[in-house]
């Protein structure tokens, strides 16, 4: 204490682990998944990892030291199985990052009901479903929920407006369930990206498609799933103690720039010397 602060200095290091926690990594199996998983197990939490496919949870499971489960997350019937096998498995849950999600590319006026049915089936429905079922298991001892955003959901998404939208709506639901469920002890927060190097990303736009994200964003590189994994990390454990209904933005600060040119513009305008 000094003089004038009598409040003991807290212990930041223990804040960052998650010892004894049982915590659900929704869509383990790759990229912000796997590295997720990782983090989580690294801080102490007992990990369940999740995914459509077997192999893949199986992999990043032992990969990891987690315990391996295989579902349909945007089906009621497995989200429930879900519930009541890690209640089984770990004795309970005290929180889950979610990270379900892939974009249809097309214009907005040309998808059809398929196409948009499934787009908010794959963003939008899974949130909701552990929302309700994790978020009553969790409801008499409190915990923690994480649900990877988009930055699409921020802003225009050209070729992406149904993600964009669902993505909107994932924002808008974070806010709402952290102000229902606070009361209960649960913090609900979300992290939107831009564009990560993913397996999925790197095969879809390959090194030019990078280079060229790259030299859009301040930072000038493109970031790895373990970006986002760090701040998964960080709304699970205690740092984030007081943080809820939040959706914090990590794309290296792409979405912060100005869209007009303005070094051209002041050049045309006669008010800036010409660049290079």
């Amino acid at each position: 204490m000094t003089r004038v602060d009598h409040s003991p200095l807290a212990d930041f290091g223990a804040r960052t682990r998650l010892d004894g926690r049982r915590i659900l990594v929704v869509g383990a199996g790759q990229g912000i998944g796997r590295q997720t998983a990782a983090a989580l197990c690294q801080a102490g939490a007992q990990v369940m990892c999740c995914d459509i496919r077997r192999d893949l949870a199986e992999e990043v499971a032992t990969e990891v030291g987690g315990i391996a489960w295989v579902g349909d997350a945007t089906s009621r019937e497995d989200v429930i199985r879900l519930v009541a096998d890690a209640d089984d498995a770990l004795g309970g849950i005290d929180g889950f990052v979610d990270i379900i999600g892939m974009a249809h590319y097309g214009d907005a006026v040309a998808i059809d009901d398929q196409r948009l049915q499934w787009q908010f089936d794959i963003v939008l429905r899974h949130a909701i479903l552990l929302t309700q079922h994790v978020g009553t298991a969790m409801a008499g001892t409190g915990g923690t929920m994480v649900f990877i955003c988009s930055s699409a959901g921020l802003t225009a998404a050209p070729q992406t407006a149904a993600y964009g939208s669902a993505k909107a709506a994932l924002i808008s639901w974070i806010k709402s369930v952290a102000d229902e469920l606070g009361p209960s002890g649960i913090r609900a927060n979300g992290v939107a990206p831009g564009m990560v190097w993913t397996p999925r990303v790197s095969g879809l736009i390959g090194q030019r498609g990078r280079t060229m994200v790259e030299d859009l964003t301040p930072l000038r590189r493109m970031a790895v799933p373990a970006d986002i994994a760090a701040v998964a990390l960080f709304l699970t454990s205690d740092l984030a103690a007081f943080v809820t209904g939040q959706t914090i933005v990590v794309d290296g600060g792409i979405t912060n720039s100005f869209p007009y040119p303005m070094q051209q513009l002041a050049e045309v305008a006669g008010i800036a010397e010409p660049s290079g």
